[in-house]
């Protein structure tokens, strides 16, 4: 089990950047696929990136891809998200989740555990 904080969200202008961070608890948390989701007023929760648990490998929604980076540090229990060239339709909550699995997946489905998400407006 894992509890998860999320912070870093905040108002952007259009073309700015943002780093989300998410702190996790236990002494297990390289044993966990970490993912950011985001959803956004009225639509369903989507991917936006996932990392597996030593960071060796990442996947990323086509519509952040080149513009969002995700990481881990496992020594500090930490997931970050470094958002660059944000635009309008980034705007949503932003929500990290861990998954037990060994596989970094896409579906919100195969996460157990959820923070509370930070909110990221992103002005035009």
């Amino acid at each position: 089990q894992v509890d998860l904080v999320e912070s870093g969200g905040g108002l952007v202008q259009a073309g700015g950047s943002l780093r989300l961070s998410c702190a996790a608890s236990g002494r297990t948390f390289s044993s966990y696929v970490m993912g950011w989701f985001r959803q956004a007023p009225g639509k369903e929760r989507e991917f936006v990136a996932g990392i597996s648990r030593r960071g060796g490998s990442t996947n990323y929604a086509d519509s952040v891809k080149g513009r969002f980076t995700i990481s881990r540090d496992n020594a500090k229990n930490t997931v970050y998200l470094q958002m660059n060239s944000l635009k309008p339709e980034d705007t949503a909550v932003y929500y990290c989740a861990a998954d037990s699995t060994r596989v970094v997946h896409a579906s919100h489905l195969f996460y157990d555990y959820w923070g509370q998400g930070t909110q990221v407006t992103v002005s035009s």
